[in-house]
């Protein structure tokens, strides 16, 4: 619930964006079928949007994901030697390892 005076509408469903009283814009919502969503509270007058909260929620939560995808990956790799391995699969696995370490 949204307890200030006025807000500033934005967005495409807003013929006039402007600052509203807040009783006048969830009217304008409700004639819309839609909900009046606080954006920016912080801002004088707070930002408001006549949108779907449900598709809003929805937009939200994919945008998180995406990010979370798109966050780097830190793999660790690993090259083992035990006391039997021979000298040229030692020499395998040093010419590996340097290329790990020279790619970062």
């Amino acid at each position: 619930m949204i307890r200030i005076p006025q807000v500033r509408l934005v967005g495409d469903n807003v013929e006039n964006p402007g600052v509203y009283s807040t009783s006048e814009a969830l009217k304008m919502a409700d004639a819309l079928e839609l909900d009046l969503v606080e954006i920016s509270p912080k801002a004088d007058p707070p930002v408001c949007r006549i949108i779907d909260y449900q598709k809003f929620l929805y937009q939200q939560r994919k945008k998180q994901k995406e990010l979370k995808q798109k966050a780097v990956q830190i793999t660790v790799k690993e090259i083992r030697f035990g006391p039997n391995t021979d000298e040229h699969d030692y020499n395998f696995k040093l010419r590996h390892a340097e290329k790990f370490l020279s790619a970062g």
